[in-house]
């Protein structure tokens, strides 16, 4: 019976969600064809597509977190300093030391693990708002990423540059250079982490008693205390998984720099929140799709790379544009909102 009621709980939210991740998926759609017929054929090309993907394989993985812990009703803003961090220490110990891939990878987990447990039992057993013990996280990453190194550099290690210049080629989907030759389409190596952790995240939120959960806590704590849910683990866990995705986005992110530098990663957790927004996730908690997150970072991309096609290099006008986006989602979802109190009387 208990799990009936928790079913009967989310339902409700999943609708919201899926009617959230259909706007999403939709003006995602509509801004790329748009870029088509607007901006020439380069939008066109399969590859400026991939380009898209290899560009932002670390920030989908981090905004998988992201929304993770806000649909508990949290917030975590200290996945661009840890990614940063675990990005300094792998270059350090890889340079320096003449370590190995696979050990940088573990040092990464480690570190994103570490942050994820500390942060997790401050925010859920300790009941310390979540924004200020992730800005005190935010703060300790980025000052300890310039205690191990403090001039950027590029990595050497034969291993891991072979390792970063690994290209996946997509068959069928390539194009002709200027040169009149046929060059195959390609992904790299954190693209497919990325898509990965996206289907697992998915299945887990979807189909598993921990995803309903999180729905549940997120959308009322005190009804998922009442249905025997453990709230404070709920949060704990959600804090946890998010610190762990944010050690796997720090290597991405490495992969795909191939260099450590305390600047590195400066605004991701922004651009993580936005598009985890922009994706459907509700800040007041209870609604979100990974799905439509992952959309959500396509969707910031996309109108990044329309404004500097259409000539405005300007940083400024990238920050309107997306200012622009993320207030349209958030009107969206107060009429979503304004939906669901309606119902409830």
């Amino acid at each position: 019976m208990t799990d009936n009621k928790k079913v009967k709980a989310v339902r409700k939210t999943l609708s919201d969600t899926n009617l959230l991740l259909t706007i999403t998926v939709v003006v995602f759609f509509a801004m790329y064809i748009g870029a088509i017929i607007f901006q020439g054929k380069g939008f066109l090309k399969p590859q400026t597509f991939f380009n898209i993907l290899n560009a932002n394989a670390a920030l989908i993985i981090s905004a998988c977190g992201l929304s993770l812990v806000m649909i508990t009703g949290g917030i975590d803003i200290s996945v661009g300093g840890v990614t940063a961090l675990v990005s300094m220490c792998c270059a350090v110990y890889l340079d320096f030391h003449q370590g190995n891939v696979f050990v940088a990878a573990l040092i990464s987990l480690a570190i994103g693990l570490a942050f994820g447990v500390v942060q997790g039992f401050l925010v859920a057993y300790l009941d310390i708002q979540p924004f200020i013990v992730t800005l005190a996280g935010m703060f300790f990453a980025r000052g300890m990423t310039t205690i191990v190194n403090n001039n950027p550099f590029n990595v050497a290690n034969e291993e891991f540059v072979a390792l970063k210049d690994t290209r996946i080629p997509i068959p069928g989907l390539g194009s002709y250079n200027r040169a009149g030759t046929y060059v195959d389409a390609y992904i790299e190596i954190g693209v497919v982490v990325a898509l990965l952790i996206v289907a697992v995240m998915f299945c887990m939120l979807r189909w598993t008693r921990l995803g309903r959960n999180f729905y549940a806590v997120g959308g009322n704590s005190q009804s998922a205390l009442m249905l025997g849910i453990n709230v404070k683990r709920t949060r704990f866990l959600s804090h946890l998984i998010c610190g762990l995705l944010a050690g796997i986005c720090g290597f991405v992110y490495f992969m795909h720099v191939g260099s450590g530098s305390a600047s590195h990663a400066k605004g991701m957790e922004m651009n993580a929140i936005a598009s985890s927004i922009i994706g459907g996730t509700m800040l007041t908690g209870g609604v979100g799709n990974i799905i439509g997150t992952l959309f959500g970072v396509l969707s910031l991309s996309t109108i990044q790379n329309i404004v500097a096609s259409a000539g405005l290099d300007q940083p400024w006008w990238t920050g309107i544009t997306i200012a622009a986006m993320l207030c349209l989602f958030l009107v969206i979802q107060s009429i979503v909102m304004a939906r669901k109190k309606r119902a409830a009387r």
